[in-house]
């Protein structure tokens, strides 16, 4: 305490702000500071003590904005934080907090800023996903194995920080966030990148080094805002994989390929209502000289594709049969000259980081 007293001496001439960090606490004793200092106080720094649980009293700091309790040896948040209705900013990185140790009432704050890094979670916990002026999440280090659906209410996200998990996809909804500039998903166990990601258009950087990625899909370049891509540590940088896997076209395709590809009239009187929906889901073979259509079965091939005059990089594409190949396929180099690259602006992707 009497520490504690010597440091909000100290602090005292800082407005708003009380710095207790640093000071070997083994518990946070909120009698030990006056009402007017708690009322006066919008920043309370208590990072770097061995404080092992907080005291629901901490809600008496009722016009507190900024809590930093990062390096102690805190198990749970007690449910006083949640009683903290001014609390924009909550940093706990480095403690031994896992998805039980979070009050049931969390999800009510109007937090902005949320830091749970280096912790013990091996799942987001719901209340996370309930933060709805959520700006920032940091869960970086941790033991999350999964990214949940319910991400997709956080529409205010601008940075999400997954790196140093055991995390093997991610999740489609992520595309649901309208916001999402900085997306930072490296040192995980992600095998491929869903083409759904291709709507997250304030997307500015992505780092996905050191996971499992064999190659992008082609729908990468159309984020059109991305000028960062880390990949390094990937398979894809250090061995390039070509496969063909093809399943036979069933007769209902075989019969929808025909139409499709040699325009066949057809009227909505004439079919019935589940043939129509799926005469329309028809994707054109993106090889030029080809006119074929697809539905479900196609050829996977790896194309190589040159995003900034420097990097080559895999993308996937598919084509409607194993006798459909990329044009001038026999020339190494002439897939960098492909179309897709001609339709990628020089200031796209301008950094491409791959070592």
């Amino acid at each position: 305490i009497a520490k504690m007293e010597t440091r909000e001496g100290a602090a005292a001439a800082a407005d708003g702000v009380l710095d207790l960090s640093r000071l070997s606490l083994s518990a946070f004793d909120v009698d030990g500071v006056s009402e007017e200092r708690r009322r006066d106080t919008r920043q309370l720094y208590l990072n770097h003590n061995r404080v092992a649980s907080l005291p629901s009293s901490v809600s008496l700091f009722s016009n507190l904005e900024f809590l930093d309790l990062s390096s102690n040896g805190l198990t749970a948040l007690c449910d006083g934080v949640a009683r903290l209705a001014r609390l924009r900013t909550l940093i706990a990185k480095n403690n031994r907090l896992d998805e039980s140790s979070l009050p049931k009432e969390f999800g009510s704050l109007r937090l902005e800023v949320l830091n749970l890094s280096g912790n013990r979670f091996e799942e987001i916990p719901l209340q996370c996903t309930k933060l709805l002026h959520l700006q920032s999440l940091s869960l970086g280090g941790n033991r999350l194995r999964s990214i949940p659906a319910e991400v997709e209410h956080l529409t205010r996200l601008e940075l999400l920080y997954l790196g140093g998990n055991l995390i093997s996809a991610i999740p489609p909804e992520l595309a649901n966030l309208p916001n999402l500039s900085y997306l930072v998903l490296c040192d995980n166990r992600i095998q491929s990148i869903p083409p759904q990601l291709t709507r997250m258009h304030s997307l500015r950087s992505l780092s996905l080094h050191n996971n499992l990625l064999t190659y992008l899909p082609r729908e990468i370049l159309s984020l059109v805002h991305l000028h960062e891509l880390s990949l390094r540590g990937n398979p894809l940088v250090v061995r390039f994989v070509k496969e063909m896997t093809y399943d036979p076209p069933s007769l209902l395709e075989l019969a929808g390929r025909t139409i499709k590809s040699r325009n066949i009239p057809y009227y909505p009187c004439d079919l019935p209502a589940n043939l129509l929906r799926y005469l329309d889901l028809a994707s054109k073979c993106p090889n030029p000289k080809c006119a074929g259509v697809y539905f479900d079965s196609c050829v996977r091939h790896i194309k190589f594709v040159d995003f900034c005059g420097k990097y080559r990089l895999p993308l996937m594409h598919y084509l409607c049969s194993p006798q459909c190949t990329s044009p001038c396929s026999s020339n190494p180099q002439s897939d960098a000259e492909s179309e897709d690259e001609s339709s990628v602006p020089a200031y796209r992707l301008q950094r491409v980081l791959l070592g």
